[in-house]
């Protein structure tokens, strides 16, 4: 009789825990459906702007505002493509953007920035926190309170309608970047560079040969996101250049907005604009693709000490 009871008792306590598990694992189950149902639709309504983009680029004008709207334009029309960029010269803005802006303007950063950060990190020396958070400071400054000091330090220079007002900051590193890699350079052991000074290195010998190869991940950071901002910035060549012949690809695809506001503009303006705009998004996504490892690693890894 207590055996059968101890057996029964046992029986319940076990459905009891089945039970539960089933009611727990049924609750994990419809808190992983609706994460992955908000994943799913926030990922839609961020790539929804793109599949529009790249539709309308293969429409007529007179099809881009009918209603219902056309999703999959018959015929259509690829050669959008390479009217919309031969006939606005965005050959000639694409390389005033790489070679004249965003490569010199990336490599004198990624230096500069190197090497203040270096001296924030690994050097000891008097005020340096001090000063490093002078340094952070001036994130908070408004590009709209130095503008227009700006720009008349530069006229009186004779820069412009050149490259230098967008070039010569960078001489002097960039407050964001200097913190990003100031804190990467926090996480190198300091015995690496013990041991370099023992063999007779000096600090820049330590920054090239050993700091620098050791945070490739944090200046491929610094480098993407540099090149991003040039390859982007409309305000700055806006205000310093004004020769269309020195236009960058900002300016380009402005100017070919504007002509959807002149009176007799060409009929396929909008479908010319998203042509271009498509093409302008495909180096951005490219570069983010080759780059996801090194990028990711590089920011995951940032911060890790301080």
């Amino acid at each position: 009789m207590r055996v059968w009871k101890s057996t029964s008792a046992r029986i319940v306590t076990a459905s009891k825990s089945v039970g539960k598990e089933k009611v727990r694992t049924l609750g994990q189950a419809t808190l992983i459906t609706f994460k992955y149902a908000v994943l799913l639709i926030l990922s839609v309504s961020y790539v929804l702007p793109l599949v529009w983009m790249a539709v309308s680029a293969l429409k007529v004008d007179s099809q881009v505002s009918t209603i219902p709207p056309i999703w999959i334009p018959i015929p259509a029309h690829w050669n959008n493509f390479v009217d919309a960029w031969t006939s606005y010269n965005f050959n000639l803005y694409v390389f005033n953007t790489v070679f004249k802006y965003a490569i010199p303007a990336t490599f004198l950063t990624v230096v500069s920035s190197s090497l203040v950060a270096y001296a924030f990190s690994r050097l000891r020396w008097r005020s340096r926190n001090f000063l490093f958070a002078i340094c952070l400071m001036t994130m908070m400054i408004p590009s709209q309170v130095t503008m227009v000091p700006l720009f008349i330090t530069y006229k009186h220079l004779g820069w412009l309608n050149t490259y230098l007002p967008l070039i010569a900051p960078s001489f002097f590193g960039d407050a964001y970047f200097i913190f990003l890699l100031r804190q990467f350079f926090l996480g190198i052991p300091q015995d690496l560079s013990d041991a370099a000074k023992i063999d007779g290195c000096n600090e820049l010998a330590i920054l090239w040969r050993i700091v620098l190869p050791l945070s490739v991940p944090a200046l491929a950071v610094v480098a993407l996101f540099r090149f991003l901002w040039a390859w982007n910035d409309y305000f700055g060549p806006l205000i310093y250049l004004n020769q269309e012949s020195q236009f960058t690809v900002a300016l380009g695809i402005e100017n070919l907005r504007r002509t959807m506001e002149q009176v007799g503009s060409r009929l396929m303006a909008y479908p010319y604009l998203m042509a271009v705009s498509a093409i302008v998004t495909i180096p951005v996504l490219i570069a983010f693709f080759f780059a996801q490892r090194t990028f990711i690693e590089g920011i995951s890894m940032t911060g890790i000490k301080g």
